[in-house]
């Protein structure tokens, strides 16, 4: 598998910036990826040492639209991933005191 179906994309929220000052860094992943193939590509896409990942799937979704009530729509089914990195290591994206404001 390339990395870049295995890691997608990184997920910036309030949340994962919290989860980032203890180490721990939330991704989206490829719905078939596993818990080594993305610690594998986390390792060498960052030259970080990856300690723990753990995932959760959140499953498709039916909606309905707000302007055509009787039009509905499927949400995709997401995959993120949580890698908590070895202590005194950081992912740079991830970086708030580097680009934020002082």
């Amino acid at each position: 598998m390339k990395y870049t179906t295995i890691i997608k994309k990184p997920i910036i929220t309030e949340k994962s910036m919290q989860l980032a000052k203890s180490g721990k860094y939330l991704f989206e992943v490829g719905l078939k990826a596993t818990k080594g193939a993305v610690k594998n590509a986390v390792e060498d896409i960052f030259g970080v040492n990856v300690t723990e990942v753990k995932t959760l799937k959140n499953s498709a979704k039916q909606k309905r639209s707000m302007v055509n009530r009787n039009y509905r729509y499927r949400k995709s089914a997401i995959k993120k991933a949580i890698v908590k990195v070895k202590k005194g290591q950081k992912i740079d994206i991830f970086d708030v005191e580097k680009g934020g404001k002082k």
